[in-house]
């Protein structure tokens, strides 16, 4: 283990005294002789690049003109709304400026991850002085009018968020999603093996569950074939209003909880600027040594044990060099820091004071020119071209992106003589050509899942591919492999983000996952959409791959493990995102769910969602058919119903969603064939969900015109659904026959029972929907009494077979399709 003591200066808030009622400006300091790696001009000009990006940062948070302050700070120039973050600024700086004098020294290619929430004017501020911003946004110069328009857009209507947004050059995380950082990191890391990623970490961010599995993912970082991930822990002790838990614990017990993850972790501690500079170079040092030390040693052949990669706990004040003392209470290195230190600037004149002392503080005039530009000392300090952190394209994924080499899924269709006559499990097809995406594609494309490859079926991929592991192999352990192409591990957190990482800098992925536990990562799949979305509006980002799940054990085939496993509802999350992001497709058999995934790995900049069923399920369509229907993603089945002649108007719709909802809307039709052989039914088929949206609402969405043809204008449609009912009833309120539609599904009644009885319970079987035609058709009325009453017999039958025998009655079970 590397320990370093402290830098110099103490951190902690209980050496800031008060001064009554007043507020205290920061005082300019001057570099000392401390010794260290830094001779005495390379430490002035890293300092200037540091105290510039401060300067710029608190620029941004402000002001609205006078950038330099070439005249008096007066109240015009403050913003009305002071909106952003400062306490965790600084500590990002400096790790920006150190990268920046690694990647110069070494010829790194290196990316920066900002953890901590809201550093946006951080990153911000070292793009403008590295002249990406410049470069990126022609209205925003490198000289005084740009500072001025870079500080102006910032947290102002019409401008950039506060957060390292996709605005923000250089930037694939969005500081404000607390807890993904080191999982954005890793997975950007994996297949680039060139690559280093700088980690910034917020002691806040680190109290998050995603963040606290996150330090596992060394564990599947193969310094043979990937880059590296360098994790910088700031502590610097606050939160919005509470201390962090990491600040506070004693510093051995911190090494040593990170030694337990598998880290060195090498402390660099202090308020000092001089001497945080050189403990700062020296831990960077030692760190790049340490790995490219490691990846030789890997890439020469090396037995392949796990190594202890290195880290950095930085431990900083909370809003270094702001204020000390604001109306007398302590605000550097406390959470008062957190935000913005001075609230009232515009309107106390005392705060605005101060606010320019604050400024003036970081001697601007030593830092930018009379026109306002970087001095040649700060932009000594910057790499060159692409060596930009700030224009490294590995941030901008979509440059990089290469289409998968996909086989044709045709090929590995399953026959179909006749619709229903054969069965298999769906995603096991699925696994089979995702099997042959992994040959194609072997730096390109990773599976992840959380430990239910298997269990979702897609165990096919593993005859061309181990499942990356990095720790110990035992002895009865299987398909484990230093190289592999699928990473489990039992935290869907994990899986999401590395998988985020691997896409946001231009690969692809697939992430499997049981369906109802696909809601832990709900705020991740928004936040990923989120960013999507504005991305899109970015001119110089480039779409990325999109990213495409595949929920499984889903919802009608969790009978086996009960209640809190039987929920859809993922869907209703997905569908509150925009239009031109989001794709959800239920496919009802092998063929379409094959020529669904094929579509998912061609697109992007898209989320797509699939549901599929790993249970054996009947085909229903050929490859050709399926090709056809998913092209279409609604149709008619004009083999499922009957008298629904071209001239005639059915008397029901009997529409579908979802396999098992297929598979009882199908059986239905039989029933009311073969009883009510006179009545006029339809059955429509639904893959791509959007389809049932207006045009005008979503770019998949079906014209009124084609809708009313499918659904008719004022005909009875019973509609199976393989979701919660509602959301149904949201995508089709506008449509012209919406109060003729009635949607059977998902109800929250469940238990561990039969799969037949589970869709009992939620009135979703074969019975029910032929009672529910009856009860909806006006022209059946009495006629239709006896089979009605045959219906509500038949439902207690089966639930009386299902408790005595622990199975589905025959009569359903052995089920086919009799036509």
């Amino acid at each position: 283990m590397t320990h370093m003591a402290s830098a110099g200066g103490d951190t902690s808030a209980d050496n800031v005294g008060s001064a009554g009622g007043e507020s205290v400006a920061p005082q300019p300091y001057r570099l000392t002789d401390i010794a260290g790696p830094l001779d005495r001009d390379e430490l002035t000009s890293i300092d200037a690049w540091w105290r510039a990006a401060n300067y710029l940062a608190v620029g941004q948070i402000y002001l609205m003109a006078n950038p330099l302050l070439r005249e008096p700070l007066q109240a015009e120039h403050i913003k009305p709304r002071l909106l952003g973050h400062f306490g965790t600024v600084p500590g990002l700086n400096l790790v920006w400026v150190h990268a920046n004098r690694a990647i110069r020294q070494r010829g790194l290619n290196a990316v920066f991850v900002a953890g901590p929430g809201h550093g946006g004017p951080g990153p911000n501020a070292c793009g403008w002085l590295e002249g990406t911003y410049s470069e990126l946004y022609s209205h925003i110069p490198q000289d005084a009018a740009g500072m001025g328009a870079l500080f102006a857009q910032f947290s102002f209507p019409g401008g950039v968020p506060s957060h390292c947004a996709p605005e923000t050059p250089g930037s694939f995380h969005e500081g404000g999603e607390l807890g993904y950082s080191l999982l954005h990191a890793f997975g950007a890391a994996l297949d680039n093996p060139d690559l280093t990623v700088f980690c910034v970490i917020g002691d806040g961010e680190a109290e998050t569950g995603p963040l606290a599995g996150s330090w596992h993912a060394n564990k599947f970082l193969n310094p043979a074939r990937d880059g590296a991930v360098l994790p910088i822990l700031a502590l610097n002790q606050y939160k919005i209003a509470n201390p962090t838990i990491l600040a506070r614990i004693p510093e051995q017990e911190l090494v040593s909880l990170m030694r337990g993850y598998g880290y060195e972790a090498i402390v660099v501690s202090g308020s000092d600027p001089t001497a945080v500079h050189q403990a700062m170079a020296v831990a960077v040092d030692t760190c790049m040594e340490r790995i490219a030390q490691i990846q030789r040693a890997a890439r020469g052949g090396s037995d392949g044990a796990r190594p202890v990669w290195p880290m950095i706990v930085l431990r900083t004040p909370k809003g270094w060099t702001c204020p000390p003392v604001v109306d007398g209470d302590p605000v550097e290195g406390t959470f008062r820091a957190h935000q913005v230190p001075l609230p009232g600037a515009r309107s106390d004149a005392g705060h605005r004071a101060v606010l320019e002392q604050w400024l003036r503080s970081y001697r601007p005039e030593e830092l930018f020119d009379e026109l306002g530009r970087p001095v040649s000392e700060l932009l000594d300090q910057v790499p060159e071209g692409d060596q930009r952190m700030s224009a490294n394209p590995i941030a901008n994924g979509g440059m990089l992106v290469r289409d998968l080499n996909l086989p044709d899924w045709r090929d590995f269709g399953v026959e179909v003589a006749t619709p229903g006559g054969s069965s298999h499990e769906a995603t096991r097809v699925l696994g089979a050509w995702l099997r042959e995406v992994t040959r194609n594609n072997p730096d390109n494309f990773i599976t992840f899942a959380p430990d239910e490859l298997a269990s979702n079926r897609l165990q096919d991929i593993l005859e061309v591919t181990g499942r990356n592991w990095q720790a110990e192999i035992g002895e009865y352990d299987e398909k484990l492999d230093r190289t592999g192409r699928v990473i489990e591990v039992l935290s869907e957190h994990m899986c999401q983000g590395l998988l985020e990482g691997y896409l946001l800098t231009g690969r692809h992925g697939v992430f499997t996952c049981y369906e109802a536990f696909i809601h832990i990562v709900d705020a991740m799949f928004n936040q990923h959409a989120k960013w999507l979305d504005a991305s899109a509006g970015v001119p110089w980002r480039r779409p990325i791959a999109s990213l495409n799940y595949l929920l499984s054990s889903h919802v009608w085939r969790q009978d086996h493990n009960g209640f809190t496993h039987q929920d859809p509802g993922f869907l209703d999350v997905v569908l509150n995102k925009k239009p031109s992001i989001v794709r959800v497709y239920l496919p009802p058999d092998a063929n379409t769910l094959l020529s669904s995934y094929d579509h998912c790995l061609r697109s992007r900049h898209y989320v797509n969602v699939v549901v599929a069923g790993k249970q054996p399920q009947a085909d229903w369509l050929s490859v050709t058919d399926a090709a056809e229907h998913c092209a279409r993603g609604i149709g008619i089945w004009d083999w499922a119903g009957h008298n629904d002649d071209l001239g005639t108007v059915p008397d029901v719709v009997l529409a579908c969603a979802g396999d098992v909802p297929t598979l009882e809307t199908l059986a239905a039709a039989a029933i009311l064939r073969d009883r009510l052989p006179a009545l006029r039914v339809r059955v429509v088929n639904v893959v791509d969900l959007m389809r049932l949206q207006p045009q005008d609402e979503h770019p998949h969405g079906l014209p009124d015109s084609e809708f009313d043809t499918l659904f008719t204008h004022d005909r009875p449609v019973i509609f199976a659904f393989h979701g919660y009912p509602w959301l149904v009833h949201r995508l089709t309120y506008r449509r012209a026959n919406h109060d003729g539609l009635h949607v059977r599904g998902y109800k929250e009644r469940g238990t561990t029972t039969t799969p037949f009885d589970m869709v009992m319970l939620n009135d979703l079987d074969r019975y029910h929907l032929v009672m529910d035609v009856i009860d909806r058709v006006p022209s059946l009325g009495e006629r239709a009494a006896g089979l009605r009453q045959e219906m509500v017999d038949a439902r207690w039958e089966a639930r009386a077979w299902t408790r005595e025998h622990g199975e589905d009655i025959p009569e359903v079970a052995d089920w086919s399709w009799p036509y």
